[in-house]
């Protein structure tokens, strides 16, 4: 009974933290696992009818079903809280000036570019081009997840490396979200979205708004017309983070605040409901055909070969020409090993196939095949990498002094 209300207690104090702890991160990335293997089983048991009842029969408002629901409202507060974790690393954190950005921004470049590279290579002159951006995401929960499994043996530096990366990654997925997959714009409801965009900014600059109800209102209104407007609707998670007040007032800084609400329910519900809505595949299917192989060779290289490539590569060429700077405190092994972990895309992968193949089921499923083996790969690559160097480094440190009692692989 004790352990329970101890446990009670400790998720109650995850709950009052308003920045995303790397406990909540952990505990996110087994709820991830947990509804992903759930979702599997129901779809792939006599459950399978009762699942898609609920997600596809199910409707929210009119012909808005319960999968509508989860992909395109709850998912634009999933980027309303990437974009004021974004906001919050550019104005305070490890993105706040150009020597702490410059080289984790440039790392991330290359984990988007070469991977993207990969599949338009592949994909080129096909239907699945549109795809390209499947695999330039990372997922920072499992990725967490990774790097906590191993977090005595590797340098504690890692993590704002690894942090920052994802952050960027964040960035660059929403922007290619809102550029590439924004189809028959409406000028008329994207004109009266960009007002109340307007009108939130002068509430926030010239009318010293803070109230977080005020804006969470207006954001229900600017997700309604970036809806009917065309443009992907989650975007109007981001534009809404972009008017959030960050500056104290009396002690209250608003943006704070609204993370200290948004992040436990982003974490502990939006993102395990989203993979469980989203996994349902079957499994006894073949992963593709013939006509489909492209499609899953790209996604499958793109995450577990270019993006660590990508990582390493950029990076050693930024430092190289001095356009950035490796921290003193990492090794090039470090940045490596990240660059594994960081080819876990699952999460975001998974919301980016919805979007690039929307209405398209075959090529749907096909893609979240390629997109759970490849984060399996990356996934157990990275746990036999860092392994290995672990059982390395022990055998190297075993006939030295004593006094050794600490060390970090990388």
């Amino acid at each position: 009974m004790f352990k329970n209300l101890k446990l009670v207690g400790d998720i109650l104090r995850l709950l009052r933290t308003y920045k995303k702890s790397l406990k909540l991160e952990v505990l996110t990335s087994l709820l991830l696992i947990l509804a992903t293997m759930c979702a599997l089983f129901m779809y792939n048991t006599p459950l399978r009818s009762i699942y898609e009842f609920i997600f596809k029969d199910i409707c929210i408002v009119n012909n808005f079903s319960f999968h509508m629901f989860v992909n395109d409202f709850l998912m634009a507060i999933f980027f309303l809280v990437a974009g004021l974790e974004i906001k919050h690393e550019i104005l305070y954190g490890n993105l706040s000036s150009f020597k702490k950005a410059s080289f984790p921004v440039i790392a991330s470049i290359g984990g988007v570019i070469v991977p993207a590279a990969i599949f338009i290579y592949l994909n080129k002159n096909t239907a699945f081009l549109s795809g390209f951006c499947i695999p330039i995401s990372t997922d920072i929960a499992f990725a967490v997840g990774i790097f906590l499994l191993f977090s005595k043996k590797l340098n504690p530096s890692l993590k704002v490396f690894l942090l920052s990366l994802a952050v960027v990654d964040d960035l660059i997925s929403i922007l290619a979200i809102g550029v590439v997959y924004s189809l028959d714009i409406n000028l008329i409801y994207l004109s009266i979205a960009l007002s109340i965009v307007l009108l939130l900014i002068i509430a926030n600059k010239v009318f010293n708004i803070y109230s977080i109800y005020y804006y969470l209102v207006s954001g229900l209104f600017l997700w309604y017309f970036i809806y009917l407007s065309g443009v992907h609707c989650t975007i109007s998670g981001i534009l809404l983070a972009l008017t959030i007040p960050s500056r104290n007032n009396n002690g209250y800084n608003t943006l704070e605040r609204l993370q200290r609400i948004l992040v436990p329910f982003n974490s502990l519900f939006i993102i395990p409901l989203f993979a469980f809505a989203n996994t349902g595949i079957s499994i006894t299917s073949s992963i593709g055909t013939s006509d489909t192989n492209s499609l899953v060779y790209g996604i499958i290289l793109g995450l577990c070969l270019g993006k660590p490539l990508g990582i390493v590569l950029f990076s050693f060429i930024g430092c190289t020409f001095r356009i950035s700077e490796k921290p003193s405190s990492i090794s090039w092994l470090s940045v490596f090993l990240v660059s594994l972990i960081a080819g876990v895309g699952f999460t975001m992968s998974i919301f980016v196939s919805e979007v690039a193949f929307i209405n398209n089921m075959i090529l749907i499923d096909i893609s979240k095949r390629a997109i759970l083996i490849s984060s399996c790969i990356s996934i157990l690559s990275s746990i036999a990498v860092i392994s290995f160097f672990d059982i390395r480094f022990k055998l190297m440190l075993k006939n030295k002094s004593s006094l050794v009692n600490k060390y970090y692989i990388s």
